[in-house]
């Protein structure tokens, strides 16, 4: 599940997902009927509206060992709100397709750590880092010291805590546009903790996230590039990045449905 920020914006995080998910051997699939996790309509009151979204994820991802996602948000949008929505739909079928669904749907860093049973995956990224725990996979998903454990074992990384890691950076979705001046704010607070690290890179699980953070920290000319996790994780001698162009991926947009090792087609 590629997630729609990542399909619009950013799509070498996709394709680092697929190249990094072979890579371990795990079969990746891409279901191209798949559209929204249908957040955006939840988080801004809009349940009846996200009725068919939620029915199109399930039916787009039925039958698969696991969902893997790149987002933490968008992971804890499938686990904790589709429930809501399908109950609220009162359609006995969806309630039922969800609770299949949701729990096979996994972020990244949990379906690498707690399904695969890996920590370290092979990478090489020769840089200082320092790493933003995102609030929906820190307090909804509670993944916990997992992105940390993989980013430890890449060779050549040297990772360096971030001052007050654990407060939100003030993207939030619609909040940024709802309370614009709050959400700078909050994002200022952030990059002036990012820039005090001396880092070269800031890596989180969310590309929201990092578009808005990223976005301070160039305005600023800081000088410090934002790179998703899972670019990190996919990234080897043999391409810097770990981004389709560098490995030979096919570049076709690189979104994925995971299944776990050894399953089924």
């Amino acid at each position: 599940m590629v997630t729609c920020v990542n399909d619009a914006m950013f799509p070498a995080t996709g394709q680092a997902v697929v190249t990094l998910l072979e890579r371990l051997g795990v079969e990746v699939d891409f279901p191209v009927a798949q559209t929204c996790c249908a957040q955006p309509m939840v988080n801004t009151g809009y349940l009846d509206e996200a009725v068919p979204v939620v029915r199109t994820f399930v039916d787009a991802f039925a039958g698969y060992d696991a969902v893997v996602t790149p987002s933490g948000s968008c992971a804890g949008s499938v686990r904790h709100q589709h429930s809501l929505v399908a109950r609220r739909s009162g359609d006995a079928g969806l309630v039922a397709a969800v609770a299949e669904t949701s729990p096979r749907t996994y972020e990244l860093t949990e379906f690498l750590v707690d399904v695969l049973g890996v920590t370290d995956v092979g990478a090489y990224f020769p840089h200082t880092v320092t790493y933003h725990p995102t609030c929906h996979s820190l307090r909804m998903l509670g993944v916990g010291d997992r992105p940390r454990q993989l980013l430890e074992k890449v060779r050549g990384l040297r990772l360096v805590d971030l001052p007050g890691a654990e407060e939100c950076c003030g993207f939030g979705g619609t909040f940024a546009v709802k309370n614009a001046d709050t959400s700078v704010a909050m994002g200022a607070d952030k990059a002036r903790h990012v820039r005090s690290t001396n880092a070269e890179v800031l890596v989180a699980g969310d590309n929201s996230c990092l578009l808005h953070i990223g976005g301070m920290l160039s305005r600023q000319q800081a000088g410090v590039r934002v790179v998703h996790l899972a670019e990190i994780l996919a990234s080897t001698e043999a391409g810097p990045t770990g981004s389709a162009t560098e490995t030979g991926t096919p570049a076709r947009a690189g979104h994925t449905s995971g299944r776990s090792a050894g399953g089924a087609a």
